[in-house]
């Protein structure tokens, strides 16, 4: 029997919520990385926010309500993964961050643990929020190395 209080017969993650500096900077950020729609958002100052989604779905709220940047060494958040079918949706996604300019982690795909048929790529935000797109398989067939060969790689990036 179960202890937890809450044993639902489906669990799935809904939204994400980030706080960011720069909304408008992060809302194009996103929108060019993932194909996300803007839902809602509200330029009311000292509640800026925006609500993106894709096909109805909400995935990230944008909340504008922090300053300096991601603090990987304070308790919270440890990065963000998001999953597409493919290797190649993972490197079309790691050529749109490199015209971004986003900070790498790794260099290419990368299994998850030397021997994995998935991993991706590791990368922040314009905040430094540590983020990865993966792929659950393929990424074997590609011959890379995982960067570390007795740790996950997505724990410690």
């Amino acid at each position: 029997m179960s202890t937890a209080a809450l044993a639902p017969r489906t669990l799935q993650t809904g939204h994400v919520g980030l706080n960011v500096t720069d909304l408008t900077r992060s809302v194009a950020f996103y929108r060019r990385l993932l194909g996300l729609d803007v839902a809602a958002e509200s330029d009311e100052p000292g509640r800026r926010h925006a609500l993106l989604g894709r096909d109805g779905a909400l995935v990230l709220t944008l909340w504008e309500q922090s300053t300096g940047s991601f603090a990987p060494g304070a308790p919270g958040l440890h990065h963000l993964s998001f999953r597409v079918d493919s290797v190649e949706e993972v490197r079309a996604a790691e050529a749109v961050l490199q015209e971004l300019g986003a900070d790498f982690a790794h260099e290419g795909v990368v299994p998850h643990r030397e021997g994995a048929d998935s991993g991706g790529i590791f990368f922040t935000d314009p905040d430094g929020i540590r983020l990865e797109i993966f792929t659950p398989a393929g990424v074997a067939e590609t011959g890379a190395a995982a960067p570390d060969a007795t740790a996950p790689t997505c724990g410690f990036f």
